[in-house]
């Protein structure tokens, strides 16, 4: 029969039970075997939640304190030497060292995880590394869903996504050469799994949805190879996109099933019929995991039954298009959504139930479902017509975009002169990204605020004084450029989304970016516009208070869209022009308060691009019209910045450089300036701000470290280009950790400018 399956589950808890239990942890306020036994609580509910929404493949070791990638290099004892990690197991603290750092061992890079908003600690080798199952994690969890009579699917991350992910320090090694080393620590895995009673495994191959060297198709086909001794069966899970010419490779690896992806690679399901081998299962990944739109159950259904009636029942599983932790976990929990919008979505938890029915009426039980169905069409049919989605005199400005309208009215250099005559700045400038602590009483307040419980004037007259203590320590500090330190806001997305026609916002939508930070993503629903500013109140306020120069500060288009769940009834790039437009207001509204230096961020821009290199000419094209068509109106003594972070920019640098903003910052410190590699064979035309301090460690640099830093920026980009800023905004970290270092940072850039030019 055709049964319902699931990939993977939000880890987090309905209520953000794992932050709180492993900040705790952090702080000293908890024990290890608090947050131990949290972890095995909200397992518990996750499994029983699945079984309840009757899910029948239900994944274990899905499950993680910080992140999957880590999780994996922890069971293979791939632990950085700097962590001191003796071959033994690998306990919660030194998995928590390799993610956050330690005060003598930074802590490991983290990029996003292939195009989505989660990060991931990418795996570290060197030359002599060895490999060796280090954690049980993956066993041990199936026996407690064992425990609990829930028969789970253990959930792996492939051996060639591993090591494509992963880097090699300090040796010049493609780190697949490492693929024979790592083999047999993944077999001793499924021996142990196989011998706690596993007689599936799901191993998670999202490489193989990307354009494939030869190199890596030939790890495939070797790894798998060796993997079939094991004698389990493995479901061989693709997500993010379609197979396309990778299709012929994966069928025919000596797997018991494949999952794919058809959400994003819908156009995918023919080729992998035809070529699926005779005795292999097919997972169809027909629920969406990235969105929070309810599903068309009759449109999944007949592409359910298409594949029943080419393969039969037996053969056919249903699941989401990847796993669930990119979906807020229980639509229930929000009461404040109205009730139309609300009947168009599905958090995890209804995700759940939609695959489970799917899975029922394919197997003959749809009249029990009719309901269902019903509510799935009147939510299609409600979301097309609704005047709440479609405003005309959104799409008309829309529609009016000229070609003049995406570009400054000077090129660089002539806005260099100008901006360097209209802006008083120093050799090595200096700057943050924008935001300062988020402290207890800051969030407190602000949720007072929200609540009611404090009047507009009072809440105005708190900020006022953040504020200004904010802009007298920059000033202590001898930072050259200032912020205004965005008290006020509680997301760079969510801030602006709130104040925009067009977006909805949930109390409990929460996933995961990183650890234990999470977002609480807005929902685009329909045309967006802007009724009024949305900034201008607080950095004109912040700038009275001082003669040094602050920057406004705005989130980019693109980010804007890449961070929200977004309406899918019409093209991305038609919604992120809508988006540009409105921010394109704000940067006219902020020059004429007299704001001279605009930041408009971009931190997603890179994450957005296809996973196919064929696709992303398109993109590329609408998101740098994007950004341009925001960033255009002021004149040329206005100065726009950008900033991005976490991201590899080496492939798109004309498309960088094309964004024409006068000053860059990009993240560069975890990855020791690595990340500069972009710029030795395209030489960048405007000015960059490499990050020279990691501000999701906790750790203080040294003014010895930042200036080592600079010092291999400038072996790549001419001093005079050079900026001088953190890799990210300060909103996470403490003010403990943040005057010390900004004071590093300012006595670093100083020391630069007495070197030669």
């Amino acid at each position: 029969m055709t049964r319902s399956a699931n990939l993977g589950f939000p880890r987090i808890g309905a209520h953000r039970e794992l932050k709180k239990a492993t900040e705790a942890y952090w702080r000293g306020d908890a024990d290890l075997a608090s947050l131990e036994a949290a972890g095995t609580e909200l397992r518990a509910t996750h499994w029983k939640l699945q079984k309840s929404a009757g899910i029948e493949t239900i994944p274990s070791g899905d499950f993680s304190f910080y992140d999957q990638v880590l999780d994996m290099t922890a069971m293979l004892g791939a632990v950085p030497p700097r962590f001191g990690h003796d071959g033994g197991t690998v306990d919660l603290d030194t998995y928590f060292a390799m993610a956050r750092g330690a005060d003598d061992a930074p802590a490991m890079e983290m990029t996003k995880w292939f195009d989505t908003n989660y990060h991931y600690i990418v795996p570290e080798f060197h030359g002599g590394q060895r490999f060796s199952v280090s954690s049980t994690k993956a066993v041990d969890e199936f026996k407690e869903a064992k425990a609990l009579g829930i028969h789970t699917r253990p959930v792996l991350i492939g051996p060639v996504t591993y090591l494509s992910l992963g880097k090699v320090k300090g040796a010049a090694l493609d780190p697949l050469s490492l693929l024979g080393r790592l083999l047999p620590s993944y077999l001793e895995l499924l021996s142990r799994l196989k011998e706690a009673g596993a007689d599936w495994v799901q191993i998670d191959e999202p490489i193989l949805v990307l354009d494939l060297s030869d190199g890596q198709r030939d790890a495939l086909r070797t790894a798998y190879d060796a993997l079939a001794d094991a004698r389990i069966r493995i479901m061989l899970a693709t997500y993010f996109g379609g197979l396309r010419d990778n299709t012929g490779l994966a069928v025919r690896l000596p797997v018991a099933g494949l999952h794919i992806d058809l959400i994003r690679g819908p156009d995918q399901l023919g080729a992998v019929l035809q070529e699926l081998g005779r005795e292999q299962i097919l997972s169809l990944g027909i629920v969406d995991g990235r969105n929070v739109w309810r599903a068309d159950l009759a449109a999944c259904l007949t592409t359910v039954e298409s594949a029943v009636a080419a393969l039969d029942a037996e053969r056919v599983q249903v699941a989401p298009s990847c796993s669930l932790l990119h979906t807020p976990v229980d639509l229930d929990n929000e009461t404040r959504l109205d009730e139309e919008l609300k009947s168009w979505m599905a958090f995890a938890k209804q995700k759940l139930g939609e695959v489970a029915i799917l899975a029922q009426t394919a197997r003959g039980d749809g009249d029990a479902f009719a309901s269902t169905f019903a509510a799935s069409e009147n939510a299609k049919d409600t979301r097309k017509s609704s005047p709440r989605i479609h405003d005309p005199d959104v799409k008309a400005r829309a529609d009016g975009v000229t070609e003049a309208d995406h570009s400054r009215q000077s090129p660089f250099p002539a806005r260099h002169e100008f901006q360097r005559a209209h802006i008083d700045l120093p050799p090595f400038p200096t700057t943050t990204i924008g935001s300062f602590p988020q402290t207890g009483e800051v969030r407190k307040t602000r949720a007072a605020f929200k609540r009611g419980d404090l009047g507009e004037a009072e809440y105005d007259a708190f900020l006022q004084i953040e504020t200004e203590k904010t802009i007298r320590l920059q000033e202590k500090l001898g930072l050259d450029v200032l912020v205004h330190g965005e008290f006020e806001r509680n997301d760079m997305v969510e801030y602006f989304g709130e104040q925009l026609r067009g977006f909805a916002f949930t109390q409990n939508g929460w996933v995961q970016s990183y650890g234990s930070r999470y977002v609480k993503p807005p929902v685009i629903f329909g045309d967006v516009s802007r009724p009024q500013p949305m900034t201008v109140k607080w950095s004109a306020y912040a700038q009275s208070l001082t003669d040094h120069p602050v920057k406004g500060m705005l989130t980019g288009p693109v980010t804007m869209l890449q961070w929200s769940f977004v309406r899918d009834d019409q093209p991305r790039s038609e919604t992120c022009k809508q988006i540009a437009l409105a921010i394109r207001d704000e940067v006219l509204d902020l020059e004429q308060s007299g704001i001279r230096i605009i930041q408009i961020d971009e931190p997603a821009f890179r994450e957005g691009l296809p996973l196919r290199r064929a696709d992303w000419e398109e993109y590329l094209r609408w998101a740098v019209d994007s950004f341009r068509l925001a960033a255009s109106p002021v004149a040329d003594a206005t100065q726009i910045h950008t900033h991005m972070c976490y991201s590899e920019f080496n492939d798109i640098m004309p498309s960088i450089a094309a964004l024409d903003a006068d000053v860059i910052s990009i993240e560069t410190s975890r990855s020791d300036m690595e990340l500069l590699d972009a710029f030795v064979d395209f030489e960048y035309p405007n000015e960059i701000g490499p990050g020279v301090w990691d501000i999701h460690s906790p750790r203080v640099p040294s003014t010895q470290e930042m200036q080592a830093l600079l010092a291999k920026a400038t072996k790549v980009i001419p001093p005079k280009q050079l900026w001088v800023n953190p890799d990210c905004g300060l909103k996470t970290r403490g003010w403990k950790e943040v005057e010390p270092s900004l004071s590093h940072m300012v006595e670093a850039a100083r020391s630069m400018r007495g070197a030669p030019m």
